[in-house]
Order: structure tokens, then sequence, then C-alpha cells
């Protein structure tokens, strides 16, 4: 009979023995080429192709089938579909393409593999993009559209920028918006534009205001912009207009009615002058002399 001690030791061999295998069944990897990297690392400029290959090794003991694609930067694969034989490893050249408007600074992107079951394996990849740090952007084409503010921010810089705006607002008697920086919910690349709308639901009824909008951001960014709106209450204006339209047309036709009357008086009197001076009035001279 095999001792309680030997038995646990033959159970623990077994066990080690297997794990090889358990792996082996399903255990496909990818990794930098070469080996002793545990991530890949490209460095350049923007605009540069970086090259570097990514090794398959499969340990099982049937071929597999993988399919390659990266996220997050363009990676161009020398061939996107490997077969791999069983215990074999396959090297795919591969190209970092840096994008001519990158930012400066670290970017990550990720390697994926992914076979015909769906299982995937992912292998990442740091960038380091060299140039300047420029922080700059603009603000443009503000404008006022009844309960909105609207607006278009610019980067105009190297770096991603997370704008903070305040907005500031006057009327004829005073302030009427007054907004303390916030961040916005927005991530601003380089180069990149973005329309932005403002609410502003207790805009006034009747008013002429400016607007005033400050725009900021990490390494020194700043810019301003103003527009200038007028808010008049339209429905209550067309509907005095039409009481003066019918006030005004009312007073014509009286006007038209006076002057007919006016009229009619003068050829009255014009043609009582005409009549007396067809018939004139005749008086005999009286002279004294005996008939």
């Amino acid at each position: 009979m095999l001792s309680t001690a030997r038995v646990l030791c033959l159970s623990l061999l077994a066990l080690l023995t297997a794990a090889p295998t358990a792996t082996a069944a399903g255990g496909w990897t990818v990794a930098p080429a070469g080996g002793g990297r545990a991530t890949f690392y490209a460095e350049g400029e923007p605009g540069t192709h970086l090259q570097d290959t990514v090794s398959v090794t499969n340990p099982t003991t049937h071929p597999v089938t993988v399919r390659l694609h990266a996220t997050g930067i363009p990676i161009t694969f020398a061939d996107t579909g490997v077969r791999v034989p069983a215990r074999t490893r396959a090297d795919i050249p591969f190209t970092v393409n840096v994008p001519t408007t990158a930012a400066p600074g670290d970017h990550t992107a990720t390697i994926v593999a992914r076979d015909a079951s769906g299982r995937e394996v992912t292998a990442r990849l740091q960038l380091h993009v060299s140039g300047p740090m420029l922080s700059a952007l603009t603000v443009e084409h503000v404008a006022v559209h009844g309960d909105r503010i609207t607006y278009e921010l610019v980067n105009r810089g190297t770096t991603p920028l997370t704008p903070e705006l305040a907005v500031h607002a006057t009327g004829v008697f005073g302030t009427l918006l007054d907004r303390t920086p916030r961040t916005l919910p927005v991530q601003l690349p380089p180069g990149q534009r973005l329309k932005l709308t403002e609410p502003w639901p207790d805009h006034p009824t009747l008013d002429a205001v400016d607007v005033h909008l400050t725009v900021t951001a990490t390494g020194g960014a700043h810019d301003t912009a103003n527009v200038s709106t007028r808010f008049v209450p339209w429905g209550a204006v067309a509907g005095t207009g039409a009481a003066l339209t019918a006030g005004a047309a009312l007073l014509l036709v009286r006007l038209r009615l006076r002057l007919r009357l006016r009229l009619r008086r003068r050829r009255r009197r014009t043609d009582e002058g005409d009549a007396k001076a067809e018939h004139p009035y005749t008086q005999a001279e009286l002279t004294g002399a005996g008939m």
C-alpha cells in the first residue's frame, strides 16, 4: 500500500505534468519578436514610419490561424491573416504610421490577434512622438440663437486640450449672465475643430446684449470672443404693428371722407358763383327827367 506522502507526491507530479498540456491546448501567444520585451516601443516624429515585428507562437498540437489588427495608432501588417503550424512561431513585420497631426508625447496602441473560435490575445505598443509641445486654441463663430449660444473651438497647437469655458453677458441695465470657468466634457485633439452649444434658457425678452466667452486650457492656451445681439419680442411687436396698421387705415378712411366733403363744398360754392355770373342783377338809373 502506498503511503499518504507518496500519494500526495504522485498527485502533485500529475498536476505539474498536466499543466503544460492544458496550456498548450489553446495557449497560442502574441509578443514582440526577439524576446526580452514585455511591450512594443517606438519613437519618431509626426509623419514618420517605424518598423517592428510581432511573433505569434503556437505551442499546441494543431495549427491555428489568427487575424491581426491594431487600435489607437495606424499600424500596417505585412500579413493580417497568419496560419501558424503546431509547435511553431510566426514572425509578422508591421509598420507604425505616425500621423502628421500626432501631438508630441506618449501614445498607446494595441495589437490584437484573434483566432477562428473568437479567442483574442493582445500586445501593447507604446509610441513616443517627438516635437515641441505647443498649447494654443481659438474661439470662433460665436452667435446667439434664442436660448442658446453657439461657438467653435479650434486646437491650434500640438497637444490635446481639455478646455474650460467662462461666459459673461451684459445688457442695458447690467450683468445678465456670469458663469465661472468650468471644464467642458470634450477632448480637443491637435488640429481639430468642435462646434459647441451653451444653453441660455433664462435670456431676457427685450434687451441689447453683449456676450463674452473666455476659453482656457492647460499649457497656457487662452482665447476670448465677443458677440452683440438684440432680444425683441417679435410676437408682441407683430400684434402692436397690426393694431397700428388698423388704426392708420381707419384714420386714412376718415381723412378721405373729410377731403371728399371739402371738395363737395367747394364745388357747390363754385357752382353758385357761376350761376350768379350768368344772371347779373340790373337796376334802372333814375335821372329825374319827365316822361
